[in-house]
């Protein structure tokens, strides 16, 4: 289904935030800059969370009751910390089971079984998981549902998580701890390198703050090159290493180190921990 028909099933839906932290609010961002007509609300019993939406989006209705939120509403998206999901459904499952709106979860570890048995019985789920860039539109979000979600709810739930980035259907539950550890864990590593980058230039005695600028645009410039090229990044890797030149000696320092090799570790180990938290 194309982006703008994507968009066009968005028309008229309430959707309801349960928790209107930083994940919510570039939600609500992307779904309003996306489509003005959908009805927005979000609850939250902290109103220092509401006030900043209300300052920024005055359409959006805010509630401190997330029971009054749901009614009526076509979707809930649950972005509560993990710790808090339990205690947060169970208050309001009478509700969702008369409504039976599609229900979204942004919370890692807490799986489908889980959510199943807080909500009730023949319930819509659609677990997913975006990562921090969602807060300035350009996230990639990892998505799967359960035997319950319709194919016009599957297009639903992508056309809300494509408001902030793209969005990639798994046939596993499982495989959302792959995706924990390369997209939703991913921003951090790239972070440490340009990090890394920054330090060691200013060791070579450039100024920090240019040392900053020239690091961030390389890796912008990087990604963005990526993205656009037909070439793997593989390519692109071996278009920019002459023979004998300065990016063979870097590269070579790196490899020497074991940087594919502890990169693989990093991923694996982020995986495993996702695996242990959903237990």
């Amino acid at each position: 289904m194309t982006y703008t028909a994507l968009k066009h099933l968005m028309s008229d839906k309430t959707i309801t935030f349960i928790g209107g932290g930083n994940m919510a609010r570039s939600l609500v961002n992307g779904i309003i800059q996306d489509n003005n007509a959908v009805r927005l609300r979000v609850a939250d019993p902290d109103e220092t969370q509401l006030d900043a939406i209300r300052q920024n989006w005055a359409a959006v209705e805010t509630f401190t009751d997330n029971r009054a939120a749901i009614i009526d509403a076509d979707v809930v998206i649950l972005a509560v910390k993990p710790q808090l999901m339990q205690h947060v459904i169970e208050a309001i499952q009478d509700l969702t089971q008369q409504y039976k709106p599609l229900c979204i979860s942004i919370a890692a570890g807490v799986t489908e079984q889980k959510l199943s048995t807080w909500l009730g019985t023949e319930m819509p789920i659609v677990r997913c998981m975006p990562n921090t860039p969602a807060l300035v539109q350009s996230g990639a979000t990892g998505l799967f549902a359960n035997d319950y979600v319709s194919k016009d709810q599957c297009n639903l739930a992508e056309s809300i998580l494509r408001a902030v980035g793209i969005t990639l259907w798994l046939e596993k539950e499982s495989l959302l701890d792959a995706v924990t550890a390369l997209s939703g864990s991913g921003p951090a590593y790239f972070f440490l390198v340009m990090e890394a980058m920054q330090a060691a230039a200013e060791k070579m005695g450039i100024e920090p703050a240019d040392a900053q600028l020239l690091t961030l645009q390389t890796a912008f410039g990087a990604a963005k090159l990526a993205l656009e090229s037909a070439d793997q990044p593989a390519q692109l890797r071996k278009n920019v290493t002459s023979k004998g030149g300065t990016t063979e000696a870097a590269l070579a320092t790196l490899m020497d180190g074991g940087l594919v090799e502890l990169f693989d570790q990093a991923l694996h180990a982020a995986e495993q921990r996702a695996k242990e938290l959903a237990k």
